[in-house]
């Protein structure tokens, strides 16, 4: 497999019509999320690229790989690390207006890095949890739940809209 962060689509010399399966390398690079920083696992991932050459002369790509995201779970900040599969599709019809042109293609050359992380960003879950039923963190006392016995609370905090009553003294 080659490692690349760019492909020359040119040099497959592909007529229109004809398509080309390649298994290449590609570096994922770290993600920032709420904040928090999160990388692929592993940072290099095999890829699938399929390549097709359009008869306009443009190319249909066709972008496949797994991943794993680390980083902190986003609810009890315990280690996450879910597999993320990635499918991705893009088109590159020069000419045909801005929906059919595609931002990685330059001329004949495809920025493969920055489509695979831009797909890899879409595919993430709308959270990065430990485990799906991850029931997060104490609000009161921020421990995790999870290692909380069953009938953990605290004593709620007076109104402060009473506390002045507080300093009466009765007798």
């Amino acid at each position: 497999m080659l490692a690349s962060d760019t492909f020359d689509l040119g040099g497959l010399r592909l007529s229109p019509g004809e398509a080309r399966r390649l298994e290449l390398v590609v570096a994922l690079d770290p993600l920032e999320l709420g904040g928090q920083h999160y990388a692929a696992e592993p940072d290099r991932v095999p890829v699938k690229l399929d390549v097709s050459r359009m008869t306009g002369g443009g190319y249909a790509l066709h972008l496949r790989f797994a991943a794993a995201i680390a980083g902190p779970c986003m609810r009890c900040l315990a280690d996450a690390a879910p597999a993320i599969e990635v499918d991705a599709r893009e088109v590159d019809l020069p000419g045909s207006g801005e929906e059919l042109a595609s931002p990685y293609v330059d001329g004949e050359l495809l920025d493969l890095r920055a489509f695979a992380r831009d797909a890899f960003a879409l595919a993430l879950p709308d959270q990065i949890v430990c485990t799906e039923d991850c029931p997060g963190l104490c609000p009161v006392c921020a421990k995790p739940l999870r290692a909380l016995e069953p009938g953990h609370r605290h004593e709620s905090a007076p109104d402060p809209r009473w506390a002045k009553l507080a300093e009466l003294k009765l007798d």
